[in-house]
């Protein structure tokens, strides 16, 4: 096989490093039972499963701290919307036809830490904590978890530390499931962070360090301290597998809510699903899992600021989480605050380099558009970053990668006529309402 088939195209790559909107489409993509058995040795079926497991475990406990989780039986699960009037309006404004079924995955509303981090976030702390009552004795996996609302449990939990760096919402998450645990809290947040997000977490009694630097720099700190307190415990974001399960449990869930509704995903029905990236983590398990239920049928992109698409350019260089959006003359900076990463996951972009269609990226000025586009017809709030995801849907049959790839995968116009997109909302539900005014009321120069 000659290696110009894994090369990106000088055009893409001359697009992106000028900080254009582009699509790249994904030279390294091939059929998902090639790499199946690899994909096995890294991350199964049965690890999936535990981590399903484990959250029915916990769903006591988390009805009993969280009362609005009741409803769902401690399930912390978000709906998924029909966008019938979002649709016309996308093609209206952007001068495209979104073929199929358009629909909103809304983990921006998901409980607890509302976004898409309450999945991976919220179980890497559950499974510590578990983790540390079995090896004390404090509990057996046959035990009522609500326990560990107890003051007892609370106690024991501590004497121990939980650290994290972050943008913004992965610390929520982190935050305010530790904090509910009884954990020692210490969230470190990159320049990019909202400061309602800090101000958030400190009324939770969490620990908030800040950097005038970047999120590569507050994880550097963060792990570096962490490693230096044998009760502390780092949440790698940029490493985890534990969050990258977390996230991956979403794929079994969001098909029994596309059965619910009548949607068949199979050849003649692709799934088509568009998840915003920041390190890498939430988009790479959710798409994992789907591609483990779907395969074929299912088509995953990213999408990132034109300013700061990290995991694309160390899928594209194949440097990994060596690459850094600066090094190709970017300024890493976005208004998406929870996609500011410069450098990518090193786990991710290695897990997902043949299984990812490609990647979309987007400019600030368009996450506003989208965002008021949405509140006019849908009456739905997200958050800014959640809203790159809708560069998906416009630039499918508009973009020449996402059209190449189109053809070369057979997703021929009846097909696509036939597809579901999903829009995967990563964040929203827990914005303030002065904020929203904010949002809804920036205008930027495209």
């Amino acid at each position: 096989m000659s290696k110009k088939i894994y090369e990106t195209d000088a055009q893409t790559m001359a697009d992106l490093t000028a900080g254009k909107e582009t699509v790249w489409k994904n030279p390294r993509y091939v059929p998902f039972d090639l790499v199946r058995g690899l994909c096995d040795l890294v991350v199964s079926e049965a690890d999936i499963a535990d981590a399903e497991a484990r959250l029915a475990r916990f769903a006591p406990f988390l009805e009993r701290a969280f009362p609005e989780t009741q409803a769902n039986h401690g399930l912390i699960e978000s709906p998924l919307a029909e966008l019938e009037k979002m649709q016309p309006a996308l093609e209206k404004a952007y001068g495209g036809k979104i073929p199929g079924r358009l629909l909103l995955k809304k983990d921006s509303h998901l409980d607890i830490a509302g976004s898409v981090k309450a999945r991976g976030g919220i179980y890497e702390v559950l499974k510590h904590a578990e983790d540390l009552a079995l090896a004390a004795g404090k509990i057996t996996v046959t035990d009522d978890y609500a326990a560990f609302a107890d003051e007892d449990m609370q106690k024991f939990l501590g004497g121990y530390t939980v650290q994290v760096g972050s943008t913004g919402n992965l610390g929520l998450s982190i935050g305010i499931m530790s904090a509910a645990l009884g954990f020692r809290v210490i969230v470190h947040m990159s320049a990019d962070a909202k400061q309602w997000k800090k101000d958030l977490l400190r009324s939770k009694g969490v620990e908030v360090i800040e950097y005038a630097d970047d999120y590569s720099r507050a994880v550097e700190e963060g792990r570096k301290r962490s490693e230096a307190d044998p009760t502390s415990y780092f949440v790698d974001d940029e490493k985890s597998v534990t969050l990258f399960l977390g996230y991956a449990v979403a794929a079994k869930r969001l098909d029994a809510q596309l059965k619910e509704k009548g949607i068949a995903v199979d050849e003649a029905h692709p799934l088509i699903v568009y998840v915003p990236a920041g390190v890498g983590g939430a988009p790479g398990g959710v798409c994992y899992g789907l591609k483990r239920l779907y395969g074929d049928n299912v088509h995953c992109f990213f999408v990132e600021p034109t300013q700061c698409p990290s995991v694309l350019l160390g899928m594209a260089t194949q440097k990994f989480e060596q690459a850094n959006v600066r090094d190709y003359g970017l300024s890493g900076k976005t208004e998406a605050d929870g996609l500011a990463c410069a450098s990518p996951s090193s786990f991710v972009t290695r897990i997902m380099t043949n299984l990812v269609s490609g990647e979309c990226t987007v400019s600030d000025a368009k996450l506003y558009d989208f965002l008021r586009l949405l509140v006019e017809t849908e009456g739905e709030r997200i958050e800014p970053s959640s809203c790159a995801a809708f560069q998906g849907p416009v630039s499918l049959c508009q973009a020449e990668g996402s059209v190449v790839y189109c053809q070369e995968q057979g997703l021929t116009p009846d097909r696509l006529n036939n597809a579901t997109q999903i829009v995967w909302a990563t964040g929203g539900r827990l914005v303030p309402e002065e904020i929203w005014d904010v949002y809804l009321n920036t205008h930027l120069d495209a």
